[in-house]
Parts: C-alpha cells; structure tokens; sequence
C-alpha cells in the first residue's frame, strides 16, 4: 500500500501520485492503468476518493475513463487545447480579455522565431522549410498555417512557452474560428512564412523576430478591423 502525505485532500494526493507514476515509468498514450480494485488496495483508500482522483485527471485531459466490461482509466496524454481550457478558466476569473491574448502572441511568438534561430536544428529546419502554407481551401490554409506556427514554436527549445504559446493560439482560434485572412491576401502569408523560415534556417535571429513581429501584427490588425467588438471581449471558460 503506498503512503499518501499528510494534510493534503486525498483525492488530489492520490491524482498526483498516479500522475507521478505515469510519467517515471514513461507509460505511453493508450496504456490502460490498472483496475479500480487494484488502485483501491494500492492506495488504501475510499472508492468515492479513487473516482475523484481519476475524474481530476480525466478533467485535465491526461486520462480517459472508458465504458465496458474492460474499460477503466486509459492515459491519453494532455494538449496544448487542455492546457488552455484550463487556462481560460483563470481569463474569465481576471476578466481578462482577446486584446491581451493577443498582446500575449505579439510577445511570445516573435521570441520563439528567435529562439528556433538562435537553435538551428538541422533536423528541425528540415522540416520547417517542407511545411507549405496551402491556400486552395480555407480547411487547408488553417491547417497548414497552424502547423507552421506550432513547428516554429516547436524550434523554440522551450517546452514552457511552446506549451503556453499553443494554447494561446488555441483559445483564440477557437474564439474566431473562420476569421482568416481573405484568399486573395493569403499569397501575402505564404511570403511571410517563407521569409520566417529563411531567417530561421540563417540563423538570424534578429530577422526572424522581426518578420514574425510584423507577421503577427498584420493578422491583430485584420482581426480589430474585421470584429472590434471581439478585442475587448472577455475569454470565456470552455
């Protein structure tokens, strides 16, 4: 049976234990974790504290609770879309609004274009210079441009603001989902990106931070001329 600490509430010590063991023995999405009985004489605890403890980590997207006979908790991994759930929970709290997401993005993004240059993975820049931003569709322009800010971001070293940039760019996509520049000013964006991605590959960390500053920019712009009532709207828990 293993000990729980003292003071805490049990069902969040037994989350955190369970998250401890998930990530020290490396168990990959998909693995099932073992049963409701056996949790329950691991832990020495109440089946009502258990639940509690998997809904936490169900809640905060690192497992899943599946039905059936052999269902139970299977370990799914949190993204970037978790994280900034949450996060919006704490914007609407603040009353905080899209004007600061945005402000947020204007800082994060142009420091991680420098980052990713100051890097200079040679395996990372390979695949940044094979992401195309499509323009055919608006489906394929959305994916295809999100993936080129995630690589970038990606490049960055950092996981801290790779994770908190993403999330940014999550929740305020799913806010102006549709919003997206016009096809005729995409050709516009595909430069833009090409010419992040050359500076990147130089090396140039200060050209990198300033085209993707510019980048950034551009698209706040589009976005306050198009919805102005969106920027100083506050972001709503989801």
């Amino acid at each position: 049976m293993r000990k729980l600490k003292r003071g805490a509430k049990i069902a969040e010590d037994v989350a955190r234990d369970i998250l401890s063991q998930i990530c020290e023995q490396g168990l990959e999405v998909g693995t099932q974790l073992p049963s409701e009985a056996a949790m329950l004489a691991e832990y020495g605890v109440g089946r009502g504290s258990l639940r509690e403890a998997l809904r936490l980590l169900e809640s905060h997207g690192i497992i899943r609770i599946k039905a059936g006979p052999r269902g139970g908790p299977v370990i799914v991994g949190a993204t970037t879309q978790d994280f900034g759930r949450m996060a919006t929970l704490f914007f609407q709290a603040g009353g905080m609004t899209f004007r600061e997401v945005i402000e947020a993005r204007l800082l994060l993004e142009p420091m991680m274009a420098r980052l990713a240059a100051n890097r200079r993975d040679p395996k990372l820049i390979d695949e940044l210079m094979q992401v195309q931003t499509l323009t055919d569709s608006d489906a394929s322009y959305l994916k295809s441009s999100s993936n080129f800010h995630y690589q970038v971001g990606s490049m960055s070293g950092n996981r801290i603001l790779n994770l908190i940039s993403h999330a940014l760019e999550d929740i305020f996509h799913a806010r102006v989902v549709g919003l997206l520049f016009p096809p005729e000013r995409r050709d516009e964006v595909v430069k833009a990106h090409d010419a992040i991605a050359e500076a990147i590959a130089a090396g140039d960390g200060d050209l990198a931070e300033k085209l993707m500053h510019g980048h950034m920019v551009e698209y706040a712009r589009y976005v306050e001329e198009r919805h102005p009532a969106l920027i100083d709207e506050v972001v709503e828990w989801h």
